[in-house]
């Protein structure tokens, strides 16, 4: 007997899966024109780290205007706000970046920067090469957001504004480890954490995240090469530092191709500056080789950094000279560890804020972020929000730290929709 299939419903079995589109928020789209018109000011007035006294004080006054519990001076210039929902419930954690680098903006943007900043005792051009401003921008709009549907919220929300992400400035210390030692995860004691970072390398309207392991832990390291100084035209009386440090330089070359098993995880060891000498004649007593080390895995961390101090070590003996190897310099940073179990509950809280299809699993990335700090007391969640203008290539693009650096700021309608969602999300108990 044959059997007939309804129209209708062999339609259906033929016809590919519709996607889900992405979800926004009415609320979302009313407050975009502010959260552009925030950035830009921040943009147009950028602060170095531990100097972001206006951009706090900003931040300080609008959470206050929303009726929360703000504290201010967190970490010299954090500022932290409290929303206390209408009813209990867990206590989530949203963070946002605040400070520029010390970058000269190259373009016509009528909102460039041409602030002047001082660091390390120069002054340097001061910009937003990394879109610390568009984070502050859409964190201000989340929290306007919650705090209209306070009586709603079954628990409290943390909003953490953050300095000194990109580092303090030596001798100083700042960042997220000093605000977990200051005890921001605190009182309320937070149950979870999240934070975004805009991608300018990264379609709008895309998002990529990444369990476990996601961005590198990091330490910059100093080499000094003592040497003794001679003229130039006799140097076998002397002892060259100059010489030495560029052996030192390519025999660091086989930390990661010889000594670091890379099948298990990436590591990167860049020497970012050599200094010596003052004259052609003459051979100096000393050089600074300064750099940075990325690594992805705990125990290859350890090995980078014996084989450092080995080949700094036995290379200056083989020259006679004589070496003072500082691992870490100033700064050091865990890996930015994404917790697995609450990655995948907030997953789908990420594909309806961006549509099915935009959610990429991406590779771990060899830069850093010292939110690793906070999801190392709590579980967190750390994403990538696109920023890169639809029909660019990624290898278009300007990259984050230059001075061409720029983002399309429509990809912060997403950031401000998926940081709401999870929040939303994980009160409601995603995740828990």
């Amino acid at each position: 007997m044959r059997r007939v299939v309804p129209l209708l419903l062999l339609t259906a079995f033929l016809s590919p899966p519709v996607q889900a589109q992405p979800v926004t928020d009415d609320a979302v789209l009313a407050i975009e024109p502010r959260v552009i018109e925030w950035r830009r000011d921040f943009h147009e007035h950028p602060e170095l780290s531990n100097r972001e006294f206006r951009t706090a004080e900003i931040v300080a006054d609008h959470l206050r205007r929303l009726g929360m519990d703000v504290t201010t001076g967190v970490a010299y210039t954090g500022v932290v706000g409290i929303l206390k929902g209408g009813r209990p419930g867990p206590v989530v954690a949203l963070r946002a970046d605040m400070d520029a680098l010390p970058v000269a903006e190259r373009n016509d943007l009528p909102f460039r920067s041409e602030v002047i900043g001082e660091y390390r005792g120069d002054e340097v051009p001061v910009m937003h090469a990394c879109g610390h401003d568009a984070h502050v921008a859409m964190l201000m709009a989340v929290a306007e957001i919650l705090a209209g549907r306070k009586d709603d919220l079954p628990g409290t929300v943390k909003f953490i504004f953050q300095p000194a992400e990109e580092g303090a400035p030596p001798g100083e210390r700042g960042g997220a480890e000093v605000m977990v030692e200051e005890g921001v995860l605190g009182d309320p004691k937070v149950d979870a954490i999240f934070g975004l970072h805009i991608d300018a390398q990264r379609e709008v309207g895309t998002i990529g995240y990444r369990p476990r392991g996601t961005m590198a832990g990091v330490q910059d390291f100093r080499i000094l090469v003592h040497g003794r100084q001679a003229h130039g035209s006799t140097p076998w009386f002397g002892v060259d530092p100059v010489v030495t440090a560029a052996q030192i330089i390519n025999n660091l070359q086989t930390v990661v191709s010889r000594s670091s098993e890379l099948t298990k995880a990436a590591a990167v060891v860049t020497v970012g500056k050599i200094e010596g000498g003052v004259r052609s004649n003459i051979i100096p007593e000393e050089v600074e080789m300064v750099g940075t080390i990325r690594t992805l895995d705990d125990d290859m961390r350890d090995v980078v950094h014996r084989r450092i101090r080995e080949i700094a070590q036995h290379t200056a003996a083989s020259n006679g000279a004589t070496v003072t190897v500082e691992i870490p310099m100033t700064a050091s940073y865990p890996v930015t560890y994404n917790d697995p179990d609450l990655t995948a509950a907030m997953l789908p809280s990420l594909v309806r804020a961006a549509g099915d299809g935009n959610v990429e699993l991406v590779d771990a990335d060899t830069g850093a972020e010292d939110f690793a700090f906070f999801a190392k007391e709590v579980p967190g969640f750390y994403f990538f929000v696109g920023g890169m203008p639809h029909g660019m290539t990624r290898e278009e693009a300007p990259s984050h730290h230059t001075p061409d650096f720029i983002i399309d700021e429509s990809g912060m309608r997403l950031g401000v929709q998926a940081m709401l969602d999870v929040a939303l999300d994980y009160l409601n108990g995603a995740g828990r």
